[in-house]
């Protein structure tokens, strides 16, 4: 899992990404490519 300032441009890279808030984080998530996770930073 990646670990980004900003998950604007990450959230675009394929049509299956999802973006979720899970425990006050937003995270990327993409069942069909999971090398796609990624988690923003503070």
């Amino acid at each position: 899992m990646k670990v980004k300032g900003s998950l604007k441009s990450h959230r675009n890279r394929d049509k299956n990404c999802k973006v979720v808030k899970r425990g006050g984080k937003i995270y990327i998530i993409n069942k069909v490519r999971p090398r796609c996770k990624a988690r923003q930073g503070s």
